[in-house]
């Protein structure tokens, strides 16, 4: 079955994100207007900066419509900032700092430090065969999640150990790091699956 991904086109990894989405088997999309959200089975939030993103998509008139969306049952994947866009409530964020939500978690914003603070990791995720090797860039990290929410991957090494990295509630999966860059398209397929299961 093939299913039709978005990914939102206002900022950050947006090729990255079409090239994995295809790789793992479904038709991807830019997303930069309310009416391209119409005929979509699920959409991705790629990383960027995370205020920046809201404002835009504010701006675009996107923002209410993909709420929507996801209320209805559309699926989401959010990586790093896109993890921030999907949390329902955000710590370290600015005070006129708008999400889109539905996933019932705190997530804490530039929580592994700055840019020079990026790392990699291998992680180990939740249904997978074997380590993901994460990029953190800027990232954030869950603090608290609520009762539907299931922890997908933690860091396993180091000052961070314990830090919450991946969650899923449902038809929303979000990640602090970004599976786009490294070649590795078992994040995206993961998600394809979930949007079949929905569209099916």
């Amino acid at each position: 079955m093939t299913v039709r991904v978005g990914v939102l086109a206002l900022q950050g990894d947006v090729r990255e994100h079409l090239a994995m989405v295809e790789q793992a088997g479904a038709e991807a999309v830019r997303v930069r207007r309310p009416t391209e959200l119409d005929d979509l089975d699920g959409l991705v939030m790629p990383g960027g900066e995370s205020t920046t993103m809201s404002k835009l998509a504010r701006t675009f008139e996107l923002l209410d419509p993909v709420r929507a969306r996801l209320r209805e049952g559309l699926p989401g994947f959010g990586t790093c900032a896109g993890m921030i866009m999907l949390a329902d409530r955000i710590e370290g964020g600015t005070a006129d700092q708008e999400t889109i939500g539905g996933l019932d978690v705190v997530v804490r914003r530039n929580a592994f430090g700055r840019q020079v603070d990026s790392f990699e990791a291998d992680v180990d995720v939740s249904g997978l065969d074997r380590p993901f090797h994460a990029l953190f860039i800027r990232a954030p990290w869950v603090e608290q999640v609520g009762p539907q929410v299931d922890v997908v991957a933690q860091v396993a090494t180091g000052p961070a150990t314990g830090r919450i990295v991946a969650v899923r509630q449902e038809h929303l999966l979000a990640t602090s790091f970004h599976p786009e860059v490294t070649g590795d398209p078992r994040l995206h397929a993961v998600f394809a699956d979930v949007v079949r299961e929905t569209a099916g």
